[in-house]
């Protein structure tokens, strides 16, 4: 069994990449935000930045789901910005079995994707803030590095490829 926790700011595809990656392989998908409360859900749409103190209930939530999955024998791919290293610390932590896939893109292309998008509670005006927050993995974490400049199904690929070979 295996968690992989796909990360990045907004827009940056981790519901796509996630998604694929649950479908390819059978496992459950963990979208993030929908273990947001109401409250977090409102202040985004409203344009104002989470702090760490709104985010540790969501991230401990889905740590919580994550341990359930792990003890069911249940492999899952989880949607989750993860932009600081304290917060993939939570996702992560003494999981032997949970992976950190960072999809990696530049600011303009995700402000343009993130422009693009219709019916999303994210506003693009937070992406400067998600930005700011961002930690880039650092090589002690291990992270499976996809770059999302290519097409959707090119990123999906390449996403599924060095999984495949990390986990051999």
């Amino acid at each position: 069994m295996t968690i992989v926790v796909v990360m990045g700011v907004s827009g940056s595809g981790k519901t796509s990449v996630a998604a694929a990656l649950a479908r390819q392989e059978g496992w459950i998908l963990l979208e993030g935000d929908s273990f947001h409360p109401a409250s977090n859900i409102a202040k985004m749409a409203a344009g104002t930045p989470l702090t760490d103190e709104d985010r540790w209930p969501w991230l401990h939530a889905i740590a919580a789901r994550e341990d359930e999955l792990l003890a069911a024998g249940q492999s899952a791919a989880v949607a989750c910005s993860a932009l600081k290293r304290v917060y993939r610390t939570i996702l992560i932590g003494d999981r032997p079995d949970t992976l950190l896939m960072y999809l990696r893109g530049s600011k303009e292309l995700i402000a343009g994707r993130v422009k693009a998008r219709k019916n999303h509670f994210m506003p693009p005006a937070l992406l400067d803030s998600q930005f700011a927050s961002l930690e880039e993995p650092e090589a002690d974490e291990r992270p499976i590095i996809v770059d999302i400049g290519g097409s959707r199904d090119a990123v999906v690929d390449d996403a599924i490829r060095q999984l495949k070979e990390r986990l051999l």
